[in-house]
C-alpha cells in the first residue's frame, strides 16, 4: 500500500499552451488484486492504548457513583474580561494545574479551551491554524447573572437568549438557549488530561509534574503503551509519553446526533456502548486508506471532520472538537430523569432521551466550539463563518466526469472522447490516473503512451472539455528526478526520529506517528490535517499561477474541517455492490452537514464489475450528488456507458442529460453553499425540522429545498416507499403528475426511472438544449419549472457568473429571484451592479427565458400577459398551451423572449 500524492491538470478550450498541474490527495492500493478490507490491518479501541485507558477511566466513574470528576475551579481564579472567562483548574488526584478559557464569540457560538499551565514542553495547538479562517472575534454583549457562589453564569448575545454556567466543583460547563440546556461539557465527569512527564523506571513514582502521580507499573495492563506500543509488528515510540485528552459532551433532550465523517454508517449516529443496534467500538477519526470498506461500521476512513450536530423539535446544537490527532468518539443515549428538563422541553410526564459523546484524542489541547443554533441553518452559517464556506467551483466541475485507472494511451483517450459524441452523451472531464507518468515520477509523462500530451488536451479542449490527471503524494527516490532532488536539497522531507528521510511504512498502512515534521512536531499530533495541507497548498498554488487567477479544481480523498475552502472530495475506494450504493447517500449527507458540501461517490463502484442494473441505478443516484464522476479500478472491465447497449445506454444517457438540464439549479445551490454554508443535498430533517419522522431518515434527501430524491438501491426493485413530509403538494419531476396524500406512499420505479419529486412552492431553473459539454450551454435559453403549493405560491432563484474567474467577487454576476403569487410570476434581479456596469450581464444580454411550465394552477388562464418592469417593452400577450397527456393543472408557455437580465412580470389572468 502506498500513500499517494496527487496532481491534477486540465486543459482550457481557449489557451492550450500550458499544463495545469496540481495535487490530488488520493489514497489507492498498491496491490493490483484485492478482495476485501483487511480488518486486522486497522486498530480497534482495545488495541489503541490511549483509547483503552480513557474508556477505562469513564467506566470507573460510571460504575462507582460515589466517584466524581477530580477537576475543579480554583477559588477566586476566575477572571471575566472582554468576552473571555478564564481561570485555573486543579486535578485533585495529582494537584496539577490547568488553564481554562471560555470565549463568547460574535458568531453566536462559544469556545472552551483547556491546557496545561506549566507543561514540560508545549502541547500541539496548531490544528486551529488549518481549520479556522481566522481567530474568531469575541462578543462584548454579555451580562453577569447572579447565581450560587460555586457557579459563574453569564447571558450573552444581542437578545441575551444564550447563557453559559460554569460549575466550579466538579468542573462542568452548561450552555443554555432560552433557559433550556442544550450542550453540557463534563456532565459525566470524563474530563481527563494526561500531562506531559518524564519517563521513570517501572515501580517508581513519577513526580515530575505532580505530587501524587500513580506508580508506573509495566505489569498493569492499562500502563502498557504509555511510552511505546506495537501493532502488527511495528513499533510506535512515544518519547513524550502519554498525552491524551478526553471529555464528555452531552446534548440534553436530544435523541439524535449527526456528523463526525467519514464513516460508512447511518446519518443518525449509533450508540457504541450498549443500546439497540449499537457498535462495540467507538467511531474513529483517523485518515486511512480502507479500500473496499465495510458498510455499517464505525471504522475510520479517508477523512475526518470532528463536528457533531444534535437536533430536536425547536432546537439544534453542535460542537467542533478542534483536534488533528487520532480521535475516538463513544456515543451513549439515556433517558433523562430530571423533571426540570422534561418540563422545559415540553415533554410533560414523558422522559426525554439525551445523548452523550465521549471524545478521546491522543494528544493536543482541548479546544471545543459550541454552536447554539437555534436552527440547523444557523449552525451551518456559524460553522462557515468559523472554518470558511465552500469554494465556488468552476462550472465544469459540477458536470459529469469520466475516469478510469487508467486510460491506456492517447488513442484510447481520443476513442473514449469520440464515443461520447457518437452516442450523444455529454461529459465535461476525462481523467488519467497514475499510469500516465514516466515510471511513477509525477509531473512527467510516459512519452510512449502519451507522446504529445499538449495536442491530446487541445483536441479535448476544443469541445469545451477538460483533462484531469491524478498524481500520488509519494515522491520517487531518484537523484535524476528533479522533484526528489529539489526536495532533498531543500531538506523538506518529513524525518524519522533519527533524522533520516522518512519511510512510509508505518502501522495501519500510513505514516508512522513518531515521524518528525517541520517545527519538531510528531506526526501523531497532526495526522488528520496532513491531507488538508496538500489540498490548501495546491489550491493556492493554482490560484497564483495565472493572471487573472482562475478558480482551481482540486479533488482530495483526505479531508478535515476547513477542507471545503479548497475543493471537492469523494468517499474513496468503494465496491460495485448494492450495499455500497446504498451507503453512499448517508455518507454524503453526513459530509455535507459537516461543512463540506462538494462531495460524491465513485459511480459504479471503484472495485468490481457492476452488472447493468446496478450501473444504471448508480448513475441515477450519482446524477443527484454534488460531485458526479464514474471511476473504476485498473483490473475492472471497461464500463463506459455505450458498452452495455440499449436500453441501458439510453437509460444512462437520459440521466446524464438530466444532470446537465439541472446545472443551473446545481450552480445556484453551490453559490448558496458558498455564502451561507447550507449543504447542497440536505437530510430530510434540515428541510422539515419539526417532523420527527425525518430525524433518522437517510435513504432519501432533498436537493436544495426543491427536489425530493429517493435512490433505488436494491437489486430487482421496481417500486419504493417514499415519505412525503409537510402535508404539502408534490409533483413527479418527470411526468408532472401530482402526488396525492402525505406520509409514506408507494411509488413505481422501473429501471429507467429514479423517484424524484418537485416540492410544491418551488421554482426550478433548467436548460434543456442537448449539448456535448456544459461550456456549450453558456448562452442557452432557460426553462422555468414552477410547482405551486396548496396556496398557489412558489419561489426560486438563479445564480449565474462566468463560471471560471473571480470576477463575481467584484459584482459581475446575475442573481435572480423568482416569485409566483396571486397568479403572477415575478423575476427580480438581485445583482449588486446594474447591467451597464456588470460585465457578465452584458455578455449574456441576449439570453432569454424560452419556456415556462406551471404545475398546479387551480384554474386555466384565459390570457397570459408579460410586462417588463422598466417599461422598455410594451405589455404583450403570451401564447400558452397544455401538454397532450397528464394535462390537468399544467400550463406551458413557449417563446416568451423575456431576457434573463431584465426585471419582468407575467400575469396569468382568468
Amino acid at each position: 500500500m502506498k500513500f499517494l500524492f496527487g496532481n491534477l491538470k486540465f486543459s482550457k478550450a481557449s489557451v492550450q499552451t500550458k499544463f495545469y498541474l496540481f495535487f490530488l490527495l488520493y489514497f489507492i492500493v498498491s496491490a493490483l488484486v484485492v478482495t476485501a478490507v483487511k480488518r486486522q490491518d486497522f486498530k480497534t479501541c482495545e488495541q489503541s492504548s490511549f483509547c483503552k485507558r480513557n474508556r477505562a477511566y469513564a467506566d470507573r466513574l460510571t460504575a462507582n457513583h460515589s466517584l466524581i470528576s477530580p477537576y475543579s475551579v480554583i477559588q477566586d481564579s476566575i477572571i471575566i474580561k472582554d468576552g473571555i472567562i478564564s481561570g485555573d483548574l486543579i486535578n485533585s488526584e495529582n494537584n496539577l494545574i490547568f488553564i481554562f478559557e471560555l470565549h463568547l464569540l460574535e458568531i453566536g457560538a462559544a469556545r472552551v479551551r483547556i491546557n496545561e499551565k506549566n507543561p514540560l514542553k508545549p502541547r500541539y495547538d496548531k490544528a486551529k491554524d488549518w481549520a479556522l479562517v481566522q481567530d474568531p472575534s469575541y462578543t462584548l454583549e454579555y451580562t453577569l447573572i447572579s447565581s450560587k457562589p460555586d457557579v459563574t453564569s453569564l447571558s450573552f448575545g444581542k437578545e441575551r437568549k444564550q447563557a453559559v454556567s460554569i460549575y466550579h466543583s466538579p468542573f462542568r460547563v452548561e450552555f443554555l438557549v432560552n433557559d433550556v440546556p442544550i450542550i453540557t461539557l463534563n456532565d459525566r465527569g470524563f474530563l481527563n488530561i494526561e500531562h506531559l512527564r518524564k519517563q521513570v523506571a517501572p515501580g517508581l513514582v513519577d513526580q515530575s509534574n505532580g505530587e501524587n502521580d500513580k506508580i508506573i507499573d509495566d505489569e498493569n495492563d492499562l500502563d502498557k503503551g504509555l511510552w511505546k506500543e506495537t501493532f502488527n509488528g511495528k513499533e510506535d515510540s512515544k518519547p513524550n509519553g502519554p498525552e491524551s485528552i478526553g471529555l464528555d459532551i452531552s446534548f440534553p433532550g436530544f435523541s439524535h446526533v449527526y456528523g463526525i465523517p467519514e464513516h460508512a454508517s447511518s446519518l443518525s449516529l449509533k450508540e457504541t456502548r450498549g443500546g439497540d443496534d449499537s457498535y462495540s467500538d467507538p467511531y474513529r477519526l483517523y485518515n486511512l486508506d480502507v479500500f473496499e470498506y465495510e458498510v455499517d461500521n464505525p471504522m475510520a476512513l479517508y477523512g475526518s471532520i470532528p463536528f457533531m450536530m444534535a437536533h430536536r423539535k425547536g432546537a439544534s446544537a453542535a460542537v467542533l472538537w478542534l483536534n488533528a490527532a487520532e480521535t475516538w468518539i463513544d456515543i451513549t443515549k439515556n433517558k433523562e430523569d430530571k423533571h426540570r428538563l422534561s418540563s422545559l422541553l415540553g415533554f410533560g410526564k414523558l422522559t426525554p432521551t439525551s445523548t452523550s459523546a465521549h471524545w478521546i484524542s491522543e494528544s493536543g489541547v482541548i479546544d471545543v466550539f459550541a454552536f447554539l443554533g437555534p436552527t440547523t441553518s444557523d449552525i451551518f452559517y456559524q460553522y462557515g463563518l468559523l472554518t470558511g464556506f465552500t469554494a465556488l467551483p468552476q462550472s465544469f466541475a459540477i458536470a459529469y466526469h469520466q475516469c478510469r485507472w487508467n486510460y491506456l494511451n492517447q488513442e484510447d483517450v481520443a476513442e473514449v472522447d469520440e464515443n461520447f459524441d457518437k452516442y450523444d452523451i455529454p461529459y465535461d472531464v476525462i481523467w488519467l490516473d497514475i499510469e500516465h507518468t514516466d515510471g511513477k515520477k509525477y509531473f512527467t509523462w510516459d512519452s510512449v503512451k502519451f507522446p504529445t500530451p499538449e495536442k491530446m488536451q487541445n483536441n479535448i479542449g476544443i469541445k469545451g472539455r477538460k483533462m484531469v490527471t491524478i498524481v500520488d503524494p509519494h515522491i520517487k527516490i531518484d537523484d535524476n528526478y528533479y522533484i526528489y532532488k529539489e526536495a532533498k536539497d531543500l531538506d523538506i522531507f518529513v524525518k524519522e526520529p533519527d533524522d533520516r528521510p522518512s519511510v512510509f511504512n508505518g502501522p495501519e498502512i500510513t505514516m508512522p506517528k513518531d515521524l518528525i515534521h517541520h517545527g519538531g512536531w510528531e506526526h501523531r499530533n497532526l495526522h488528520n490535517i496532513y491531507g488538508v495541507a496538500y489540498h490548501s497548498a495546491t489550491s493556492k498554488g493554482l490560484i497564483n499561477r495565472s493572471n487573472p487567477p482562475r478558480r482551481p479544481f482540486v479533488l482530495s480523498r483526505a479531508f478535515f474541517a476547513g477542507s471545503q475552502r479548497y475543493g471537492a472530495i469523494w468517499t474513496g475506494d468503494n465496491f460495485a455492490k448494492w450495499d455500497h450504493l446504498a451507503i453512499a447517500t448517508p455518507m454524503l449527507l453526513t459530509i455535507g452537514i459537516s461543512g463540506l458540501p462538494f462531495s460524491g461517490a465513485d459511480v459504479g463502484g471503484f472495485f468490481g464489475n457492476p452488472d447493468t442494473e446496478l450501473l444504471v441505478r448508480w448513475y441515477q443516484a450519482g446524477a443527484f450528488q454534488p460531485f458526479f464522476r464514474a471511476h473504476a479500478h485498473i483490473d475492472t472491465k471497461r464500463r463506459e456507458p455505450w458498452l452495455f447497449g440499449d436500453p441501458y445506454t439510453g437509460y444512462i444517457r437520459d440521466i446524464i442529460r438530466e444532470r446537465y438540464a439541472l446545472l443551473p439549479l446545481w450552480y445556484t445551490l453551490f453559490h448558496e453553499a458558498s455564502t451561507t454554508g447550507m449543504p447542497i443535498i440536505r437530510p430530510m430533517f434540515t428541510v422539515y425540522p419539526e417532523d420527527e419522522e425525518t430525524y433518522a431518515m437517510d435513504d432519501q434527501f432533498f436537493v436544495g429545498n426543491s427536489l425530493l430524491v429517493k435512490p433505488i438501491v436494491n437489486e430487482g426493485q421496481t417500486s419504493t416507499e417514499v415519505y412525503f413530509p409537510g402535508n404539502e403538494i408534490y409533483y413527479d419531476y418527470f411526468t408532472h403528475k401530482k402526488v396525492h396524500g402525505s406520509g409514506k406512499v408507494q411509488i413505481e420505479a422501473p429501471i429507467n426511472k429514479i423517484p424524484v419529486f418537485l416540492r410544491g412552492g418551488s421554482i426550478v431553473p433548467k436548460r434543456q438544449r442537448i449539448r456535448r459539454s456544459s461550456a456549450a450551454m453558456r448562452t442557452d435559453p432557460f426553462t422555468l419549472l414552477i410547482a405551486l403549493n396548496k396556496y398557489g405560491n412558489a419561489t426560486g432563484s438563479l445564480y449565474l457568473d462566468d463560471g471560471e474567474t473571480y470576477d463575481y467577487e467584484k459584482g459581475h454576476f446575475i442573481h435572480l429571484q423568482f416569485k409566483f403569487s396571486k397568479r403572477k410570476l415575478f423575476s427580480k434581479p438581485l445583482s449588486l451592479l446594474n447591467n451597464d456596469e456588470n460585465l457578465y450581464a452584458q455578455s449574456i444580454s441576449s439570453v432569454r427565458v424560452e419556456r415556462i411550465i406551471v404545475l398546479g394552477l387551480d384554474l386555466k388562464p384565459k390570457h397570459i400577459y408579460a410586462d417588463c418592469i422598466d417599461g422598455s417593452k410594451i405589455k404583450r400577450e403570451l401564447q400558452f398551451g397544455l401538454p397532450t397527456t397528464n394535462s390537468a393543472n399544467v400550463v406551458i408557455i413557449k417563446g416568451t423572449d423575456l431576457l434573463i437580465t431584465e426585471e419582468w412580470v407575467i400575469d396569468f389572468s382568468y
